[in-house]
């Protein structure tokens, strides 16, 4: 009886078997950005983006300056459920420190 999945014989009694590998998709990126508002002190951005996004102290004032000049900053590119989350931890750290600080995410 003949196995169907078997390839003929190439003559010299040996035969070959290709397996091909299924192609894995990357996990679509996300970009968590802070947004700007004239109530949120400064100093504590910096303290969410050392806390949150483990920031050293110089990047975190950069990105808060960057913030503060220009509207909106990264805080960093993660996978959408770190993203995620990422945002719910800033926005409830935010709101239990009655700040209105904003924090969003959206497609890379």
């Amino acid at each position: 009886m003949s196995n169907p999945n078997r390839r003929p014989d190439d003559g010299d009694g040996t035969s070959i078997v290709t397996k091909t590998r299924p192609k894995t998709k990357r996990p679509n990126l996300y970009r968590v950005l802070i947004l700007n508002d004239d109530y949120t002190p400064m100093e504590f951005v910096v303290l969410v983006l050392e806390r949150f996004f483990q920031k050293g102290r110089e990047d975190a004032t950069r990105v808060m300056l960057h913030v503060h000049q220009h509207g909106v900053g990264e805080c960093g590119i993660y996978t959408y459920e770190v993203a995620e989350t990422k945002v719910t931890q800033v926005m409830d750290f935010a709101r239990k420190h009655q700040h209105p600080l904003q924090c969003v995410m959206e497609k890379k």
